[in-house]
């Protein structure tokens, strides 16, 4: 698994509540300051931190035309863009939601497919704390949970055992 040495591999890290608990201005806005997106790239077996995908500009993303019908992208490769979430608690930073979006990208004919929709319910999901990988095909899920594992073996202990098995590590 690469860690893409060009890129910065790191999780965001939590921050203090903004609103500090008065309950004011800011209560209810959808903070994505504790998301990270790992682009699983299960053609070459690797999985890496890329920030840029939380504005679709990650590197698989960069320099093709976006369809939103999948059949117009028959020879695509699979890409999932995965939407995970870390939280603190009572033993420390854990992956708290993990939901994976697929994106396939044919660099050939500059056309690649993603359903936004999907993306942004994911996205959503993983803030809200599920876990939305059964879609996954599982070498998919298995290079994602050792990305998550080997990133932060700590965050990994302290997850679910629901996210351990549903990435089968």
């Amino acid at each position: 698994m690469s860690m893409d040495k060009g890129k910065k591999n790191s999780f965001t890290i939590l921050k203090d509540d903004p609103t500090d608990g008065h309950g004011g201005y800011g209560t209810g806005v959808i903070s994505l300051e504790n998301m990270s997106p790992v682009i699983v790239d299960p053609n070459e077996n690797e999985a890496y931190v890329d920030m840029d995908a939380m504005h679709a500009r990650s590197k698989v993303e960069r320099r093709v035309k976006w369809i939103h019908e999948k059949d117009q992208v028959p020879n695509g490769k699979l890409y999932w863009i995965v939407w995970v979430n870390v939280e603190r608690g009572e033993n420390g930073k854990f992956y708290s939601g993990v939901a994976g979006s697929e994106i396939r990208v044919d660099r050939e004919i500059k056309r690649a497919y993603k359903s936004m929709p999907e993306h942004i319910t994911h996205m959503e999901k993983s803030l809200k704390g599920k876990i939305v990988v059964d879609h996954m095909d599982d070498h998919s899920k298995k290079l994602l949970g050792n990305f998550l594992k080997e990133f932060d073996e700590d965050m990994w202990n302290h997850s679910s055992d629901e996210l351990k098995e549903a990435l089968h590590v």
